[in-house]
């Protein structure tokens, strides 16, 4: 279980929270797959040129083959 923060910061992370869920429940086919593609693509170095780069990435924790299916 996690304390909720005081102030602005908790307040964002509601707001990112929020955002997260909506987002998720977007996507249809494959939603684990895509959402942890979507995590890679944000927390990637730099511009991101295929997708086998995603699949290195430690916020993608499935295998490369996760990407071809979604």
């Amino acid at each position: 279980m996690s304390l909720p923060l005081p102030g602005p910061a908790g307040e964002a992370l509601d707001v990112l929270s929020r955002f997260r869920v909506e987002f998720y429940e977007c996507l249809y086919a494959r939603a684990d797959a895509l959402f942890e593609l979507t995590d890679a693509v944000l927390c990637a170095d730099g511009p991101v040129k295929t997708l086998v780069e995603l699949s290195l990435a430690l916020e993608h924790r499935r295998g490369h083959g996760a990407l071809y299916a979604a």
